[in-house]
């Protein structure tokens, strides 16, 4: 059971985006909320009930959603704005940002600290700065402390506080959502870790757990993905050298999983806004502190190959089958990082389209969850609105979408010569090849 609200609380949530929108959402239904983006479209679409997400259900939103002008705080409900200053009044301060990693795969603190300059210049005496963003050990205090420090004027610990909650969305998942799953709440001083922790027990159902320092917090988010990283890389592992032996990997897996221990992974491709990047921010700063991770970084080597072998893998098939490879064309079916989620953020997907142009093969890409103008403006692909009819020489269901599992493939196999399953949705009779 959640908890009953606490006196004069106003929030500001920074960021409206998977994580954002949910918390704010959900805290708007006992708190004065402003919820803040730096993009005008997105408040616009939102104060239209229209979510690209899709992660908070649209009578949710329009129940808290309040109209007109930015909130003065005086009302519980969430009010939207692209302005900062609005932000104005708050004393709780909430930010969900994006925390990719660059080219050379190194954090990109870049939209944290522009955040964190905002929350500055809008903050009062007293003010909590909570922040969700993935981050490494230490980043809160010693990357965003001392911007908030020098813009507000102010003095850590004395003027402001902060904490840290890092956030556990699960994209497309309609069954372990926000309120559902544990919270791991910080502070920078044992009062405000306890502020923090009732305030987001007054949303969370399922609890929270108190971490006693903010880089314990920091740290459980990074590990968490971490290890999920490292499982599937050795899954994926498992899958190339069983290619080579002629064996069924999800045959092995089944036989293995009679054991009462086994863990229940699975090879495939690792993208996402988490499982593919924290392993990155948890590296930076093990090498920071003079220690060069051998299994993360590995894993992450394993994970981020695995789009070039299913092309390869499909490129030899064709050419076991007679196909002449340049000139022909495939069809991938799916390009958001995970299944029934319209999310795109680093999708592997991106990999195999690209390395089967490098063979010349004229490849199309349909997916009914992504938005065609995120897609385009990402990645520079145009995907088809669209199930094609033509002919295709190759077809890789690539996205276990559940629009994918009800396709006669066995009317399609008709008329293509090699189906390749990267997702084991199919019956391995059924497909010359599957991850």
């Amino acid at each position: 059971m959640s908890q009953e609200a606490l006196p004069n609380v106003k929030i500001a949530i920074v960021g409206l985006g998977y994580v954002g929108l949910p918390l704010a959402v959900a805290f708007a239904s006992k708190y004065p909320v402003l919820g803040f983006d730096i993009n005008p479209k997105r408040i616009e679409e939102l104060l239209r009930l229209k979510d690209k997400t899709r992660e908070v259900e649209l009578d949710e939103l329009s129940a808290t959603l309040l109209q007109g002008n930015p909130s003065d705080y005086a009302t519980n409900g969430l009010s939207l704005s692209d302005r900062p200053d609005d932000m104005h009044g708050a004393n709780v301060f909430i930010i969900t940002v994006p925390t990719p990693v660059n080219e050379f795969k190194s954090p990109d603190l870049s939209f944290l600290l522009k955040a964190s300059e905002m929350v500055a210049k809008v903050m009062e005496p007293g003010a909590i700065v909570i922040c969700e963003s993935t981050t490494y050990p230490g980043c809160t205090e010693e990357d965003c402390v001392p911007v908030l420090e020098r813009v507000s004027g102010m003095k850590y610990n004395t003027d402001f506080f902060v904490g840290y909650s890092p956030e556990r969305i699960n994209p497309g998942d309609r069954v372990n959502k926000l309120s559902g799953i544990m919270k791991v709440t910080s502070g920078s001083t044992p009062e405000i870790a306890e502020t923090v922790d009732q305030l987001y027990r007054t949303i969370i159902t399922a609890g929270t757990h108190k971490a006693p320092s903010i880089k314990v917090a920091e740290a459980s988010k990074a590990i968490e993905n971490a290890q999920r990283d490292i499982n599937i890389s050795f899954m994926n592992e498992l899958a190339l050298i069983f290619d080579r032996l002629e064996i069924d990997t999800h045959e092995v897996l089944q036989a293995a999983a009679t054991k009462w221990n086994f863990l229940p992974f699975k090879p495939g491709l690792v993208g996402g806004h988490c499982i593919s990047v924290d392993p990155y921010y948890l590296a930076h700063k093990a090498e920071s502190v003079g220690y060069h991770p051998e299994v993360i970084l590995s894993g992450r080597r394993v994970n981020d190959n695995m789009g070039l072998f299913v092309a390869s893998k499909v490129v030899k098939l064709m050419i076991k089958k007679g196909i002449h490879v340049e000139g022909a064309k495939a069809l991938i079916l799916g390009i958001t990082f995970k299944e029934n989620c319209p999310d795109i953020r680093n999708s592997k997907v991106v990999d195999i389209y690209n390395e089967l142009g490098q063979y010349g093969i004229q490849t199309d890409i349909y997916d009914p969850w992504a938005n065609q103008a995120e897609v385009q403006e990402e990645f520079g692909i145009e995907i088809k609105s669209e199930l094609p009819t033509e002919k295709y020489d190759a077809i890789i269901i690539a996205v276990g979408h559940h629009q994918f599992k009800t396709l006669n493939y066995a009317e399609l196999k008709n008329i293509i010569a090699v189906l390749y399953d990267t997702k084991a949705l199919l019956d391995k009779n059924k497909v010359d090849g599957r991850l």
